[in-house]
């Protein structure tokens, strides 16, 4: 037996590696795995030249044994093994790679998935053990050898008894604390759960005996123990498949296995791109949002495998936040990664991987928007308020991109309208984008305005999501047609000759309606007439950048109570209601009612703009006392 020392450097690498670079014990155990995969690619690579390498395909296998009594864990493989030389070379030299030395020197291995390459990931197996062995047998060698250590003190290296080739690797798993859980790496289920997650898509068999207790037959209420075989891993990424060899029934069944959803998706992007981003997607759309995706402890990202082994279960650089409700499999053999295999390096070539799915999501909403219209409404009920948050969100940076995946509800037959098609389909006449805002359509229906918009034949939409004005105010304009708010003061459809007599009433009142600001103090910008409200007596309108809605929305948000917004407000006035010719009689012979008078039609437009009221019993106060006159 040899005795060996860890080169100096070599034992500062392997105890930041044990305490720093992996952030989860359990990784250790997709890290034996991968390299036994190599181990068995590499043997499998040579049985294509040579005839003597005596097994066939289907043989390579990794077995996983547990011993709970004996405290160990042991990886299995058939695969190439390693010798004296080898072990030294490979396992006493951290970050000496094997695999990575196999691609380099075999030109012709291009086609072999060979996952390991940094040489490091063994070392992981010393954060759950005590010990580590390593028995192996090198193909074409009639000897066998034994690696041990316990860490960065040394290792030692002597021959050892093995019949078959391959290698075994054995950890002495340690025991637990009050911090740490060391047991659950010895049971079944939970190292079968770890490979499924990490794991179940290396191209060889991961094996493991099953203990379970089934009932005597013929004698009640005894049990005895029965040991049977099972394949962990599926092995063939459903996403390698070729698309048309795979049913709908088969994405659906994959999708609410792999992501717990009760419900099938209402889309599948099944994608291969080659070339400067070469990868495989598997992308869903669900047909309805988790219960948490519009709350801070939602986490977006893509499931992301490097051949077929996880990297990262949730990686968020792979999607934009407006399309945070896509989950899926990214894989890829071109990735970048760092020396744990546990982080991505954030290089070029993830960008565009991440270009091109978001290219691809976009292209099949488009599709589903043209051509299953009932499907795409369908999802925008679940998911459009996060569109509308994108074309709002980055002072707009998105907002080209998301601009025809936007619908909202039309006056017209009451049913979803995209900006395309509103435009589309506007008079001659008309020069402008109509909506209105509300908590309900029956709420925007009876404003005075709305009136007037449909009198005229136009079109108007109705923005009932918190998020909707702001989204139409950051767009500004669609097909150079701008957005107008019914309740803001420059919407006007009046004639010349409208406005010239209506400018003239406004000017013959001028002390009247001063006098009703003066009472109505800071409540309101201004006082006027106006033409637009077709039968009714009063409305509040908005001028500047914050409306009715925004200042609503805005100071219902968290901390606005010591920053709150406020909108400018205009008290409008139907000129050719009879209100009008009452307050004029009363500004000039009762003082005292005009006033009350003047309060109670702020109130009504309060009421009516879905603003709500300053002082209720005030109000109410007022309603009786007029009404007793």
């Amino acid at each position: 037996m040899r005795t060996k020392q860890f080169k100096s450097e070599s034992k500062k690498l392997m105890d930041m590696m044990i305490n720093s670079i992996y952030t989860h014990k359990e990784i250790f155990l997709r890290e034996l795995i991968s390299n036994a995969s190599d181990a068995l690619d590499k043997l499998y690579f040579k049985s294509l030249t040579d005839n003597s390498v005596g097994i066939s395909a289907d043989e390579f296998v990794i077995r996983i044994e547990l011993d709970k009594e004996a405290r160990t864990l042991k990886v299995i493989d058939n695969g190439c093994g390693m010798t004296e030389e080898e072990l030294d070379k490979n396992l006493g030299t951290i970050a000496k790679s094997g695999s990575f030395n196999f691609k380099n020197d075999n030109e012709k291995a291009e086609n072999v998935d060979i996952i390991g390459q940094f040489g490091v990931g063994f070392y992981s197996a010393f954060m759950v053990s005590d010990e580590v062995t390593v028995e192996s047998k090198a193909f074409g060698s009639d000897s066998a050898f034994c690696w041990k250590s316990k860490g960065a003190d040394g290792y030692t290296i002597e021959p050892c008894d093995k019949d078959t080739v391959g290698t075994v690797v054995t950890l002495k798993i340690r025991e637990s604390t009050d911090d740490e859980n060391y047991d659950e790496f010895l049971d079944q289920y939970r190292i079968s759960a770890l490979v499924r997650k990490y794991s179940d898509y290396i191209r060889h068999p991961i094996k493991m005996q099953f203990t379970t207790k089934k009932p005597v037959e013929g004698k009640e209420g005894e049990f005895e123990d029965v040991t049977e075989d099972r394949t962990l891993n599926s092995m063939i990424p459903l996403w390698k498949k070729d698309k048309k060899d795979i049913k709908p029934e088969d994405y659906n069944s994959f999708y609410r296995e792999k992501f717990y959803d009760f419900n099938d998706p209402i889309k599948v992007i099944h994608t291969k791109t080659e070339g400067q981003a070469t990868f495989n997607a598997l992308l869903f759309i669900p047909e309805k949002p988790p219960f948490d995706y519009y709350t801070k402890e939602f986490e977006k990202g893509l499931q992301l495998y490097s051949r077929g082994v996880l990297i990262m279960d949730k990686c968020a650089d792979l999607l934009p936040d407006y399309f945070s409700f896509v989950k899926g499999i990214v894989d890829s053999e071109d990735l970048s990664l760092n020396i744990s295999r546990e982080v991505l390096q954030h290089d070029a070539q993830l960008k565009l991987i991440a270009k091109t799915v978001e290219r691809k999501i976009k292209s099949e909403l488009e599709k589903m928007l043209k051509n299953e219209r009932e499907t795409y409404e369908k999802f925008f009920n679940s998911f459009g308020v996060q569109l509308k948050f994108g074309a709002y969100d980055g002072y707009g940076a998105n907002k080209e991109n998301l601009k025809d995946l936007l619908l909202f509800v039309s006056s017209r037959e009451n049913k979803f309208v995209s900006l395309k098609e509103y435009t589309e389909r506007m008079p001659e006449s008309q020069n402008a984008i109509y909506y209105a805002c509300g908590e309900t359509r029956e709420k925007i229906d009876v404003l005075p305005q709305t009136e007037t918009v449909k009198a005229k034949g136009y079109e108007l939409l109705y923005l009932t999501d918190n998020v909707d004005e702001f989204a139409l105010k950051m767009l500004g304009e669609y097909d150079g047609k701008k957005f107008i708010n019914v309740c803001d003061n420059d919407f006007d459809l009046a004639d010349e000759d409208e406005k010239k007599e209506l400018k003239e009433q406004n000017e013959s009142s001028k002390d009247m309606l001063t006098a009703m600001k003066d009472e109505l103090k800071e409540k309101v910008n201004e006082v006027r007439f106006t033409g637009k409200l077709g039968s009714h007596p009063v409305c509040l309108t908005s001028e500047g950048g914050i409306s009715l809605e925004m200042e609503k929305v805005l100071n219902s948000m968290p901390g606005a109570k010591e920053n709150a917004v406020k909108a400018t407000l205009v008290l409008e006035i139907n000129g050719t209601h009879p209100v009008t010719e009452r307050l004029k009689t009363l500004y000039k012979n009762d003082k005292d009612t005009f006033n009350k008078y003047t309060r109670l039609l702020y109130d009504e437009a309060c009421l009516i703009s879905g603003k709500g009221l300053d002082n209720a019993l005030e109000h109410s106060n007022l309603v009786c006392e007029l009404m007793t006159k």
